[in-house]
C-alpha cells in the first residue's frame, strides 16, 4: 500500500522507555517508523497515538508480543520506497538493485546518515537509555523536499519517562 506521506518520525531501540520529550519531538509525523528494540508493546501503541507506525522486531524483542512483528518491513510512499529493518548488518539484499530508496535500521545506538549507490541510509539512533556515551536521538526525515531532508533531534535523555525501563 502507498502512503502518500512526506513527514516521517524515525525511533529506534526504546528498550522499553519512551520520554514524553520523543512524544513531543514526534508530533506532527504523518507516520512514524520504529526500527526495532522497541522493548514492550506499549512503547508501539503510545506511539500509535500520534501517527500510524510501521515496526520491525529487533533483537531485545524476545517476548511473545513481538512475534507479531516482522524483521523486516517496506514502506512506500509517493515520494520514496522505505526498507526498514533493525540491523544494517544482517541487510541480505542490494538495496538499490532492489529499487529501494531508503533503509531504516537502528540496532548500533549511533545516529547516521549515509548515501551509498543512491540509497539513503538512515539510523535515528536509540531513543532508551543512554548507552555507551552516545546521544538520546530521533529523528525527522522530510519526503516534501529533494534532497530528502534528514533532521536529528537530541533529547535531553532527562525528565519524565511514559514507561518504565
Amino acid at each position: 500500500m502507498i502512503r502518500k506521506v512526506t513527514s516521517i518520525g524515525l525511533i529506534s531501540d526504546t528498550h522499553g522507555l519512551l520520554r514524553e520529550e520523543a512524544l513531543h519531538a514526534l508530533e506532527g509525523s504523518e507516520l512514524i517508523i520504529h526500527a526495532g528494540d522497541a522493548g514492550n508493546p506499549e512503547i508501539i501503541e503510545t506511539l500509535k497515538a500520534i501517527a500510524p507506525v510501521i515496526a520491525v522486531r529487533g533483537n531485545v524483542d524476545t517476548e511473545v508480543w513481538a512475534s507479531a512483528l516482522s524483521e523486516t518491513e517496506v514502506v512506500e510512499t509517493g515520494a520514496a520506497t522505505i526498507f526498514v529493518l533493525h540491523d544494517a548488518h544482517a541487510l541480505d539484499l542490494n538495496p538499490a538493485a532492489a529499487g529501494f530508496h531508503i533503509v531504516v535500521s537502528g540496532h548500533s545506538h549511533k545516529p547516521s546518515r549515509t548515501e551509498h549507490d543512491g540509497v539513503l541510509y538512515i539510523n535515528p539512533g536509540s531513543a532508551g537509555p543512554r548507552r555507551f556515551q552516545l546521544p538520546v536521538t530521533i529523528a525527522r526525515l522530510n519526503l516534501a523536499q529533494t534532497p530528502w531532508n534528514v533532521k536529528f533531534i537530541e533529547l535531553s535523555g532527562m525528565g519524565s519517562t511514559l514507561s518504565p525501563i
